[in-house]
């Protein structure tokens, strides 16, 4: 197929992925990665919790995106290539990709994302659904994702980070990552981040641990692949789930949380690690973010916010990031 190109970039490390997976077990707060959460199993549990009458991310952002793609494609030049990270299903990106190809005649995308099956599949839905269209899929974390970028995509670009991915990594990371992008564009380039904004624990809470338990079974999922692929003896009965607002961080934090004194045996690891009753595994941070916290991570990535949209109740905003010069 000519319009459609996979290039597998994840880089296995399997010694050490069992070395992080032991310190953090073992550590004095337990914690677990959150990108062990996306095997295929976790990719399509989160592409439920993403339809959730509770999870109002991904309305509030798909609001957002097709009030304005129209005047976000207009913007570019004829030939721009949009390059996504952590793409996942590629969902609300078909509203840009629609914008773009009401302004220009061909359009190339490039999906970045942890899970192969996810990735692929997308690509070749959206390959049906839309002529003019080809797509350069990337299978690979952040960092390789955007080694191919720097090295590869070439032409004007628009980069896309989505769904508030900015918020699974700490402050300072997120600034980190945004800056290693930001050497990668030129001055013409721009970047669009969807950011979840601060607000009260009554709407973030719910987000995060949903009626029909659909965020618990998620989360629980890193336990299934410990059994399954490090024939691991966790007991998913003796685990609850666990979401709740830090309000003075400002992050949403997820825990597994041993419901009763256990010994878990993890063969694969040589590893015998003991919970108390009450003691907590740290799966994941969702950060939120003032107006003035993003517009501090803009400007210490080297980048200004040329514009900012809102959903209709405020509680989600999509940043258009343009390079500063020098930065």
């Amino acid at each position: 197929m000519s319009d459609y190109r996979f290039f597998d970039r994840l880089r296995a490390d399997a010694a050490a992925e069992r070395r992080a997976i032991v310190a953090g077990l073992l550590a004095s707060a337990p914690a677990i990665a959150p990108k062990h959460f996306y095997d295929p199993v976790g990719c399509a549990l989160f592409g439920a919790i993403c339809e959730l009458p509770e999870y109002y991310l991904t309305r509030a952002e798909r609001e957002i995106l097709a009030a304005h793609n129209d005047e976000l494609a207009g913007s570019f030049p004829n030939s721009t290539v949009l390059v996504e990270f952590g793409s996942g299903s590629a969902s609300k990106t078909r509203l840009i990709i629609e914008g773009f190809l009401r302004n220009q005649n061909r359009l190339r995308y490039v999906p970045i994302d942890i899970c192969r099956t996810v990735l692929e599949e997308s690509s070749l839905e959206l390959l049906r659904d839309y002529l003019n269209l080809e797509v350069v899929a990337v299978a690979a974390e952040y960092r390789e994702g955007l080694e191919y970028v720097r090295n590869e995509a070439g032409g004007s670009k628009l980069l896309l980070w989505l769904g508030s991915n900015v918020g699974n990594f700490h402050r300072a990371e997120a600034g980190e990552f945004l800056r290693n992008v930001r050497v990668a564009m030129t001055l013409a380039d721009r970047m669009l981040v969807g950011i979840d904004l601060r607000k009260d624990r009554a709407i973030l809470e719910p987000a995060y641990d949903d009626s029909q338990g659909m965020t618990a079974e998620f989360n629980r999922n890193l336990l299934v692949r410990i059994n399954r692929e490090l024939s691991g003896h966790f007991d998913l009965e003796t685990f609850s789930h666990r979401a709740v607002y830090n309000e003075r961080i400002g992050r949403i934090e997820m825990y597994l949380v041993s419901t009763c004194p256990q010994r878990v045996h993890i063969e694969d690891l040589h590893l015998e690690v003991q919970f108390t009753a009450g003691e907590a595994i740290h799966t994941e941070n969702s950060y939120k973010y003032s107006l003035a916290e993003i517009d501090a991570l803009a400007a210490a990535a080297g980048f200004q916010i040329e514009r900012q949209w809102f959903d209709a109740e405020g509680r989600f905003s999509v940043n258009v990031l343009a390079p500063k010069p020098h930065a």
